[in-house]
């Protein structure tokens, strides 16, 4: 097995996703995480000045979508045909602008401004998304066929951050529900969020 080392800062964000999918196939790998001092001196020595970054066998891959991906292929998640994978990158993308809005709303250092960034987000933006994506999932819990696939966990990661500001969000979403709870009952991943460093985002 290639020895992959997966570099961030010391929070989940743009990182979690790929900690949980080498979770999910408990595939062994080296979590490294850097403080501002540290990134600083790292940022000119990586490919485009970002992370995450994923070393492979020393070879670096950077972008945290491509990185997502190359190990939900490694770990067998990507879907198992052609068209189960277009779909699952069909969700992924389609979720990524609610992502954003939200991830602006969490930021946003104005007082006031988030107030009215997170009631935006909370009656306008949130609920639509929900529906639809309650439509995409399959009553078994997933939303690719029969079995899990990295959109369901990609879900989950995001729903986790969500629901820490907006605890009932996912109250009447029976297939949503569902989703989560296959994804938590995943023995790896289950471990991986017992365990895992606790950070404030």
């Amino acid at each position: 097995m290639p020895a992959y080392k997966l570099t961030y800062l010391n929070a989940r964000g743009g990182a979690e996703l790929i900690r949980l999918l080498f979770a999910a196939d408990e595939i062994p790998y080296e979590d490294v995480r850097v403080d501002r001092d540290k990134w600083l001196e790292l940022k000119p020595k990586t490919p485009m000045g970002q992370v995450p970054i994923l070393e492979v066998d020393g070879h670096v891959i950077c972008q945290s979508m491509t990185v997502v991906r190359f190990i939900a292929r490694e770990a067998g998640l990507l879907g198992k045909t052609l068209l189960d994978q277009a779909r699952a990158d069909m969700l992924l993308e389609g979720g990524i602008d609610v992502g954003k809005l939200f991830e602006e709303m969490v930021m946003e250092k104005d007082a006031s401004k988030k107030v009215e960034k997170k009631k935006e987000f909370g009656e306008k933006t949130l609920p639509p998304f929900l529906a639809l994506y309650e439509g995409f999932a399959g009553d078994n819990g997933y939303f690719v066929g029969d079995s899990l696939t990295y959109f369901d966990i990609a879900f989950f990661n995001m729903m986790d951050f969500i629901t820490a500001e907006f605890p009932s969000a996912l109250d009447g979403y029976c297939n949503l529900t569902k989703v989560i709870r296959n994804v938590k009952s995943v023995p790896g991943i289950a471990k991986w969020l017992k365990e895992r460093p606790v950070t404030d985002h």
